[in-house]
């Protein structure tokens, strides 16, 4: 998870109904590094020893991950990072993530049987709600992380997932693979070849998903793509899930560092992406664009 701002929704996040189940307890698990390899060309995939924490994560929800001494740096803070896959037979979760500062540089150098100190499932996932029978995935970088986990519950349920999957340069783009072996039809697009402009890319959906748009749609990694999602709603009567992404200090509520773009009485203070999210909702509004950005 990586903070991009939240510049073009003001007064389009609202928080989520009441949960319909209690999301499951978090837990603080040392837990072995079974793979860490690069992908992508610049981003790592770190594959996790924790039986618990894969069986018990909603799709969607993240991991505070404390960087171990074993790199030779000393890391106070954890890092927030999206739970990319649960593969509950193994017992693994992956994680994948940027290389942006001091703390993913010195996790970086972390190997196969080292050790860390992981804390999850924690915030408030994606929902896919009863009735539901198709879903519109929307994923920029590694906000693909975030709504992969969608895919993964998708497959079992017989829900219909297309995937967009977003980046910079073709070369980049993550999460073609995954949705190969969920049977998710992927839409690949990059800025390099023009195919992940909005107009492009709205055009194509409008397109493609003519005759079965979908139900719910949810996004991660993008303002450009929430404000897109909230303008296909618009026009085929679908609900909107936004993934936040924001800097963390504890991810469970105590810091109050991470607050979201939610309007609020002045009297209360208002929703925190780690607890009360990742997860928001999106007013789909019909006049707005996303040229309107």
């Amino acid at each position: 998870m990586s903070a991009t701002g939240t510049a073009g929704l003001e007064g389009l996040i609202v928080s989520r109904p009441a949960e319909r189940e209690p999301r499951p307890e978090p837990t603080w698990e040392t837990v072995v590094v079974v793979a860490h390899e690069l992908i992508g060309g610049r981003y790592h995939r770190l594959v996790l020893h924790s039986p618990e924490i894969a069986a018990k994560a909603n799709a969607g929800q993240f991991v505070m991950v404390s960087v171990p001494e074993s790199t030779g740096a000393r890391i106070l803070l954890p890092r927030p990072m999206a739970i990319h896959r649960r593969r509950v037979d193994e017992g693994f979760i992956e994680l994948i993530y940027n290389v942006v500062g001091r703390g993913t540089a010195a996790l970086s150098h972390v190997g196969a049987g080292d050790r860390m100190l992981v804390t999850g499932p924690l915030g408030r996932g994606f929902e896919l709600e009863t009735g539901v029978r198709s879903a519109l995935l929307l994923g920029r970088g590694i906000g693909v992380c975030a709504v992969m986990g969608v895919a993964e519950d998708a497959a079992k349920s017989g829900v219909k997932v297309t995937a967009v999957l977003s980046a910079n340069a073709r070369a980049a783009i993550i999460g073609v693979g995954d949705c190969h072996e969920l049977g998710a039809q992927s839409i690949a697009v990059c800025e390099e070849d023009g195919t992940s402009s909005p107009t492009a890319l709205a055009a194509r959906l409008r397109q493609q998903l003519a005759e079965t748009p979908p139900d719910v749609i949810m996004v991660c990694g993008s303002n450009r793509l929430t404000l897109l999602a909230a303008e296909l709603a618009g026009e085929w009567g679908a609900e909107v899930q936004v993934s936040l992404e924001a800097h963390m200090a504890c991810g469970l509520g105590y810091c109050h560092g991470c607050a979201a773009p939610v309007e609020s009485a002045e009297t209360e203070e208002g929703p925190l992406v780690c607890v009360d999210g990742p997860v928001f909702d999106v007013l789909v509004d019909s006049n707005r664009t996303v040229e309107a950005a």
